[in-house]
């Protein structure tokens, strides 16, 4: 869904409304919530949550308390308290679910330190924003060549305006700490405005960002994620996946928050499965295990002294031979018990009109002509005579499977055949 301003011009090409999610209409923006109790009354004599949720550019989200008793939206432009002068944002959550959202990030709706809405914002308000966002893609241009020219290593990598554009703010990341006095004089000569430096993570710069993932959707952090929770390698081995880095680093070069996603319906399936450490004893030697299916409850062993042949057993048997091996009782074998997997024959689907071929809307290559035109016989024409007499020894017998040769008519001669010189010396 989007905003009249973001719709289709004639043609078919976007219009593009040039707020980078921040029109009022709310309906393109990053991080947007949906009120599900906005539909809810309250009861008699409660009066409504007297603090919203803003957000400003990208995923920066504050909350605010309505002093004044304004009646706000979702969508609504207000204008807030910034240090100094004032903010202008966009209210993206209202009522009960506010104080909810605060108990999460741990914000105590009752301190007095929590800042104030001023009022909506008016049309002046808005233009001076609006003027202020556009000068943010080429300031951070120039603040890039500023820092490479000074040698720092630090990425600059979003400028954020404050709402009546007193203020520019620079995130940047970087790997050490960074000395940047000598920067913010060059900041300050050349923007002519008040400079805040703000290193951020990794994770936060993707977040500001956005892109796509490997999956082909924009990323979670960017679009709904609002909150890091810290991923190790655990996580991937748990789900036995490939220890690849490149597979499993996101766009911040970080592991993937989606390996948490379905980390715990992994736990709980590996609950009934034996320790993967396990080893079996058998009186044909020791096995240890080598690999696990928890979606059809399988485990692989082999044999310490032949890790070539592994044996395909399910999780009831392995208890069962583990509670064996407890009364210091030792199996036969682990053929006793394997299974043996059947593999299913590849099924190939053809097209029914046959269309399977990448290459069946090509053209077909034209084929070569061959001259079948022979020359005509010259002065020096050699003649061969190719009738020979007929070889009548009776060791020349025909072979019982070849084919017998048709015999000429006697009454129609051979043509003798007409080679010039160039044809003989080839």
């Amino acid at each position: 869904m989007a905003c009249t301003s973001c719709s289709t011009s004639d043609g078919g090409a976007p219009k593009g409304c040039k707020n980078n999610g921040t029109c009022g209409t709310d309906s393109c923006n990053k991080l947007t919530v949906f009120d599900w109790l906005s539909n809810m009354s309250l009861p008699n004599g409660d009066a409504p949550f007297d603090c919203v949720e803003v957000r400003f550019k990208n995923g920066r989200k504050e909350f605010y308390r309505n002093t004044e008793k304004l009646t706000l939206s979702m969508g609504d432009i207000v204008a807030t308290v910034a240090s100094p002068g004032h903010d202008i944002g966009i209210v993206t959550l209202t009522g009960e679910l506010v104080k909810i959202q605060m108990k999460k990030k741990g914000v105590n709706h009752l301190s007095n330190d929590v800042p104030k809405i001023y009022r909506k914002a008016s049309q002046k308000d808005i233009d001076i924003w609006s003027t202020a966002r556009d000068k943010e893609e080429p300031m951070k241009v120039r603040a890039r060549e500023l820092a490479i020219a000074q040698k720092l290593e630090m990425k600059i990598s979003d400028i954020e305006f404050q709402g009546d554009g007193s203020k520019a703010t620079f995130y940047y990341t970087a790997n050490d700490r960074i000395d940047f006095r000598a920067l913010i004089k060059d900041f300050a000569k050349e923007f002519s405005t008040r400079i805040e430096m703000k290193q951020v993570g990794f994770r936060q710069e993707a977040a500001r960002l956005g892109g796509i993932g490997s999956c082909g959707r924009e990323l979670c952090c960017s679009t709904w994620l609002t909150d890091f929770r810290s991923v190790n390698t655990s996580a991937a081995r748990y789900q036995q996946l490939s220890l690849n880095p490149q597979k499993l680093a996101g766009q911040c070069g970080k592991l993937k928050c989606c390996l948490n996603y379905e980390l715990d319906t992994y736990m709980d399936a590996l609950k009934d499965f034996p320790d993967f450490e396990t080893k079996l004893v058998t009186e044909k030697g020791d096995a240890i295990c080598q690999k696990q299916d928890i979606f059809k409850g399988l485990m692989w062993f082999a044999y310490t002294n032949n890790f070539a042949n592994w044996h395909v057993l399910k999780i009831e048997q392995v208890k069962e031979i583990v509670a064996e091996n407890k009364l210091k009782n030792k199996v036969s074998s682990l053929e006793d018990f394997a299974i043996e997997i059947v593999v299913e024959p590849e099924k190939n689907f053809n097209n029914a009109m046959g269309q399977e071929s990448l290459t069946r809307f090509d053209q077909p290559k034209p084929k070569k002509k061959q001259n079948k035109k022979r020359k005509p016989a010259g002065e020096n024409a050699i003649v061969a005579n190719t009738n020979k007499p007929a070889n009548n020894n009776n060791n020349n017998r025909q072979a019982p499977n070849e084919k017998k040769p048709v015999a000429a008519k006697p009454t129609e001669p051979r043509k003798p055949i007409i080679i010039t010189k160039n044809e003989a010396k080839k």
